[in-house]
């Protein structure tokens, strides 16, 4: 190993166990964009949502009152479990379980997916979702690609920036993990250039850009 790089880590190593004792959810920084992107629909009301990939339901909790109407879509039974309870006694957000080919029917005025479009068939999945929005509707996507060199400059502000938040978000230093970070996860295969490619010939006119902490954003629509 390259003695610079051997620095680096040794470096790093305070910035690490640091981040370890303080975890957050990376997906939970993007809530309060999600929501911005939520406001912006071009559809009447009442207002429908679907958050593919729920999990235990932070952005589910974030959208009341945005839209009319939330479901939510968790494949893992524990984690549906956990988002089920937490919204047993709302009028207006519903949870189910099942995988993206068990979703319910219909169109959508909003469909969001944080951190899932990876566990899919990209261009199969991207296919199916351009027909489930509303002529005026947003397809709102918080992603994880393959990391390149070109996303380097990004991740490295992300790692720096990482644990500052954490300290923020997460202040008592007991290295536990929230519950929205317990669901299931999975190494992302393709790179954001490939995104990109299957994006614009899917979905054409979608804007997508790199962000902070190890995520791009997709936005489809209006």
């Amino acid at each position: 190993m390259p003695d610079v790089q051997k620095l680096c880590l040794r470096l790093l190593r305070p910035w690490t166990r640091l981040n370890a004792r303080h975890p957050w959810s990376h997906n939970d920084a993007y809530g309060w964009w999600i929501t911005r992107q939520a406001r912006r629909l071009g559809t009447v009301r009442p207002r429908r949502a679907l958050d593919v990939g729920c999990g235990t339901g932070n952005l589910l909790a974030r959208l009341p009152g945005v839209v009319d109407e939330v479901t939510g879509l968790e494949p893992d039974s524990a984690t549906a479990a956990i988002a089920l309870g937490r919204f047993a006694e709302s009028p207006t957000v519903r949870v189910v379980e099942g995988s993206f080919d068990q979703r319910p029917p219909g169109s959508w005025d909003l469909v969001t997916l944080v951190a899932v479009l990876h566990h899919l068939p990209l261009e199969e999945t991207l296919s199916s979702l351009r027909i489930m929005i509303k002529p005026g509707g947003r397809l709102v996507v918080v992603g994880l690609s393959r990391e390149t060199r070109a996303d380097g400059p990004w991740s490295a502000l992300s790692v720096l920036l990482n644990p500052l938040v954490g300290l923020l978000l997460h202040p008592r230093a007991d290295g536990r993990e929230p519950v929205g970070m317990t669901a299931p996860a999975r190494d992302p295969k393709e790179t954001l250039e490939e995104i990109k490619q299957v994006a614009d010939r899917v979905l054409p006119g979608a804007r997508i850009r790199r962000g902070l902490f190890f995520r791009y954003t997709l936005v489809w629509g209006p």
